[in-house]
Parts: structure tokens; sequence; C-alpha cells
């Protein structure tokens, strides 16, 4: 295969892997990879995981490299809350939930974290359009639920003022209803009563 030719095929990939491009060239030569990175074509974000250098990198692209990289998995805690402006600032490492074990990737463009969770959990997630595909990030709802799951010493106000949360967002923006029907998913007693405790606080934040 050419390396035009490849430009082609993966024209709508932000990150494409060795499999995408045995789908379009079965007998494709691995080392032509090596070969273009050493000429500054592509770069390698993991093992097996390369993206074009010329790509133009921006939030939702960052995301579409968590989806892949490490799947399934969705986008959600501190970045999935920075997306939907609950809070201000947007963190430099973009944190997803898997089915998997946790893991951490550090690559080229960024800093990837997996938190674990359960198969019966992952759910909530929004499917965001992208470059003619789709990328998936916690809904908003499910972005506070995930963070308060994973972080269990989040119980009382002092806790819930330092996350910063932006009060006319959370109440423009949440689904009060929905928050606590995806809550109650979670059957767990001591989870519900932190998010009780939080959005009851947020009434008055």
């Amino acid at each position: 295969m050419q390396y035009v030719r490849l430009k082609e095929a993966m024209k709508d990939f932000t990150v494409f892997s060795l499999r995408d491009i045995r789908r379009v060239d079965p007998g494709f030569y691995r080392a032509r990879l090596n070969e273009w990175q050493e000429k500054g074509y592509i770069k390698k974000i993991i093992k097996g995981h390369y993206l074009f250098s010329d790509v133009e990198m921006d939030e939702h692209a960052l995301f579409e490299i968590a989806n892949r990289i490490y799947h399934p998995s969705y986008v959600s805690f501190e970045m999935a809350l920075s997306y939907h402006h609950l809070i201000p600032e947007s963190p430099y490492v973009i944190t997803s939930v898997s089915t998997r074990r946790t893991y951490r990737f550090s690559t080229p463009v960024g800093e990837f974290h997996y938190r674990t969770l359960k198969p019966d959990l992952f759910f909530g997630y929004e499917l965001v359009p992208f470059r003619n595909r789709q990328v998936k990030v916690a809904g908003i709802e499910k972005a506070v639920l995930d963070y308060f799951y994973g972080n269990p010493a989040l119980r009382k106000e002092p806790d819930f003022a330092s996350l910063r949360i932006d009060p006319d967002v959370f109440h423009e923006r949440i689904d009060r209803e929905k928050l606590l029907s995806q809550l109650e998913r979670f059957a767990q007693k001591t989870l519900d009563r932190r998010v009780r405790l939080f959005i009851k606080w947020m009434e008055h934040a």
C-alpha cells in the first residue's frame, strides 16, 4: 500500500489501527508503518494505533482516541464534567470508564486514564457526532454519578464546594428525574445518600 492510498482510506479516522489498515489491504506489510513514522507522516499513539501527523487535534479528536485505544469505554469524570460546562477548567488527563481493568496511557497527544466500572453500570453515555463518526461521552447526569461513584470521599459540604460545580448550569441542564433514576441503578445506599446530599446542597449554592 502506498501512503497516498492509506491517507484516503483512513481519512475519516482520527486514530487508526493496524487492523483497520488490513481491512483495506489484507496483505499490508507492517514495516511500512515504521518507514512512515521515520518520515514524519504518522505518529504512534500506543502499540498498534496511529494518527496522521497533520491531524487537527481538538477535544472531540481526543475523545475519539480515548474511545478507540481502550474498548469498551466512554469519556467521563472530570473531562465529561468539563465538556458539559459543569466545571470551569479543562482537565489535563482524559478520564474514561471501562468494564476492563484500570489502566493509563501516556501518549504524544495526552494522558488517557481508564477507571473500572461494572458491566451493569456501563450506561448513560451519549453518541456525539464527529467527522462522520460518533464518540461516546457520559451524559451530564451520568458524568456526575460516575464522579461520585469513583470518589467515595465526597461526603460533606466542603467536599461538594471543592468541585466548583456551576450552579446555573446544574439547575438549567440537569434532569433531576433522570439523575435519580440512574442513581437507583447503582443500588448503593451510601452513594444514594451522598448524591442526594449533594443535590440538596446545590439547591442553595
